[in-house]
């Protein structure tokens, strides 16, 4: 592994677990949404993630970010990859209110079947791995920078 694979490995995990946290939000925010663009209750998402092949480079997500870097280092294995977003497939709940806009011809109607405890573990999940690997991500840049110095 180079110097710079760690942080390779690191930033893609970032990535994974942005991605992830942010799926979480549009879940907690999508929890009371009972009709979409395509008709029904919003279906809860849930981030499906891999072991990546030839990993995203420290670089590229800086040039995704919007950074001018223009040429990225070596690929490195090991990182982690946002295969996609998924809609769980679990159906509604349904609910007894007939004066809602949204209610069936018998008064029910159907809510996504999101449990914010569950939403929220997950959240706590993401943003503790997040931080163990900005964590991880400061302590390659120390040993960096002590190289550097010793090669002085």
């Amino acid at each position: 592994m180079n110097l710079f694979g760690m942080m390779d490995i690191s930033a893609s995990a970032l990535h994974a677990q942005r991605v992830r946290a942010e799926v979480v939000a549009t879940n907690m925010a999508n929890a009371e949404t009972t009709r979409t663009a395509d008709g029904g209750a919003y279906s809860r998402k849930h981030v499906l993630l891999a072991s990546a092949e030839s990993g995203n480079t420290f670089s590229s997500s800086f040039r995704h970010a919007g950074s001018l870097l223009s040429t990225p280092s070596q690929t490195v294995e090991g990182g982690v990859d946002v295969t996609s977003v998924e809609g769980d497939g679990a159906p509604p709940i349904r609910r007894y209110d007939p004066s809602h806009p949204d209610a069936d011809k018998d008064g029910f109607v159907e809510y996504p079947d999101i449990n914010p405890l569950t939403e929220m573990v997950d959240l706590m999940g993401a943003t503790r791995s997040y931080g163990l690997n900005a964590t991880a991500l400061q302590a390659e840049k120390g040993m960096v920078v002590a190289s550097l110095d010793i090669l002085k």
